[in-house]
Order: structure tokens, then C-alpha cells, then sequence
């Protein structure tokens, strides 16, 4: 992990080192690139999924929700 960390740390400090003042912030990389069609949907309240379908085919549930196991140390 402390070298995949280091990968992520180096290509931050590459970015730093770009003069970036002119650059307009962006939320999203492809919405902000066709403004006319967003990929993204917008967010709308429905119904979810009963709890008793979403774990009927669960291995094991615990407390009304999925039951996974914990992790070794």
C-alpha cells in the first residue's frame, strides 16, 4: 500500500508543479466538456428496494441488513 500511496503523492507533486491560475475549475470532467449534454442524471426521490428482496439471496444478514465477516488484523 506505502508504495501505491508513494505513485499517488508523486503524480500530486507533477501537478503542482503546473501553472494552473488560468484554469477554471471543472466538477466534472465530461459534464463540464459538453455543457449541452450532461452525463450525469439528475437526482430524483423513488422508492427503493424492499429490504426483504435486497437480502433474500444474501449468505447471511444480521440486525435487518447483509452480515459480512470482520476483517483479520
Amino acid at each position: 500500500m506505502a508504495r501505491e500511496l508513494s505513485v499517488v503523492l508523486d503524480h500530486i507533486a507533477k501537478i503542482d508543479e503546473l501553472d494552473l491560475k488560468d484554469v477554471a475549475p471543472t466538477t466534472h470532467v465530461v459534464a463540464d466538456a459538453v455543457p449541452t449534454h450532461p452525463a450525469l442524471r439528475e437526482d430524483e426521490p423513488r422508492a427503493s428496494l424492499p429490504r426483504a428482496i435486497a437480502l433474500a439471496q444474501a449468505p447471511a444478514v444480521s440486525d435487518e441488513g447483509f452480515s459480512v465477516p470482520s476483517p483479520q488484523a
